[in-house]
């Protein structure tokens, strides 16, 4: 399965979520760092829901940039 992930930067940290997994989050100094953890926590989360008997939310996000010119 494929999933959106969303990483924003903060003033001194990144955070990264997954819209298809509600509570699926990770935090971290560097964007690298987050990335890597928001992946074990896909992995983690799917894991859980699993061993819970619960539906693995089927991933139907996507993602698209707008290029703008700055006013």
């Amino acid at each position: 399965m494929r999933y959106a992930i969303v990483i924003e930067q903060g003033d001194d940290s990144y955070g990264a979520y997954v819209p298809d997994l509600p509570g699926c989050v990770a935090a971290a100094s560097t964007r690298e760092e987050v990335v890597k953890l928001i992946h074990e926590a896909i992995e983690e989360h799917i894991h859980v829901l699993r061993e819970e008997g619960l539906p693995v939310p089927v991933p139907h996000s996507t993602a698209e940039y707008a290029e703008v010119e700055a006013a």
